[in-house]
């Protein structure tokens, strides 16, 4: 049983995935799907497809889209102050044909059309997931030295940076050093990725905890517009970049249940003979129900 309660809500319809025609479709991710409205625009889908373990799951999660892109849509109106953000007051709805706007409504966004840079901006503010494991192993994380002595779920005496490769559909994302990232995309730009992470971090996590959540860590992805202004894109601070635990169940030397997929993966981790590799196995009604319970719980005591 999960250990968090249920909420009775109506299950709404699920999209798997938009057939939209009326606009060029440039990419489908695990969970968005982009498509250019004209050179300088992107309408931005958010399905109903859940991954876990870099394995895009067969059944929907209805709802899953919605709920992430209300999210993003509040976070970059809060946090707007701080840096540039991608996001246009233009209705989707208006972007594509008559009969694709059931398509769009609720969980799209019309964005501006940025050059990305090829990092993630990972910010760890505990001591959680990949991070652990290298704090294990070298007292570190991805070469930040920590103090001794932490525990699993440990608060970091400060934000700490830790960038990552974007990795191409189906493979993992690669923790790289500082020095790689200023190799990648020049020290000056690296420096001002830095701290304006650790900035948008610093914010949302005070905002967060207000409401009940901790923001163990997150990523953050930015682009360049046609004037070179850093510019915040992708999605922002929803339960599919970032670990989001209730604050009343923290404790050090455990890890909280959190508000995004680990209640579908620890329900992976106990199917025999799964191997993390594609075909993922069937969903359970349950498990369908417990998850999008958790995404819609996060959203509700963020944006109420």
């Amino acid at each position: 049983m999960p250990a968090f309660p249920l909420k009775a809500t109506p299950m709404p319809s699920a999209l798997l995935q938009s057939t939209i025609t009326s606009l060029p479709l440039l990419s489908r991710g695990k969970v968005r799907e982009n498509y250019a409205v004209g050179d300088d625009r992107l309408l931005m889908v958010a399905t109903d497809r859940i991954s876990a373990f870099d394995v895009i799951m067969a059944e929907p999660i209805p709802g899953k889209g919605e709920i992430l892109t209300r999210m993003a849509r509040f976070w970059f109106g809060l946090l707007h102050d701080v840096v540039p953000n991608h996001l246009l007051d233009v209705d989707p709805e208006t972007v594509v044909a008559p009969d694709e706007r059931e398509q769009v409504r609720g969980r799209a966004m019309v964005v501006k059309r940025l050059k990305p840079l090829p990092v993630e901006a990972v910010v760890r503010g505990y001591l959680a997931g990949s991070g652990w494991k290298d704090y294990q192993a070298s007292g570190a994380v991805c070469g930040v030295a920590l103090p001794a002595g932490l525990e699993l779920a440990s608060k970091l005496p400060e934000p700490i940076f830790t960038p990552a490769t974007k990795a191409e559909l189906g493979e993992h994302d690669e923790n790289i050093s500082f020095a790689q990232m200023e190799r990648a995309v020049g020290a000056e730009l690296a420096a001002r990725v830095r701290d304006v992470s650790i900035a948008l971090y610093q914010r949302a996590a005070d905002y967060a905890a207000q409401r009940g959540i901790l923001i163990a860590d997150t990523k953050f992805e930015f682009g360049l517009d046609e004037n070179g202004t850093l510019t915040l894109m992708d999605e922002v601070l929803t339960p599919d970049s970032s670990r989001f635990w209730p604050a009343d169940t923290w404790a050090e030397g455990s890890s909280p249940p959190s508000f995004d997929k680990q209640f579908l993966r620890d329900w992976l981790e106990g199917v025999p003979g799964w191997n993390k590799q594609p075909p993922p196995p069937t969903l359970p009604a349950d498990v369908i129900a417990h998850t999008v319970a958790r995404y819609r719980e996060a959203l509700e005591r963020l944006t109420s």
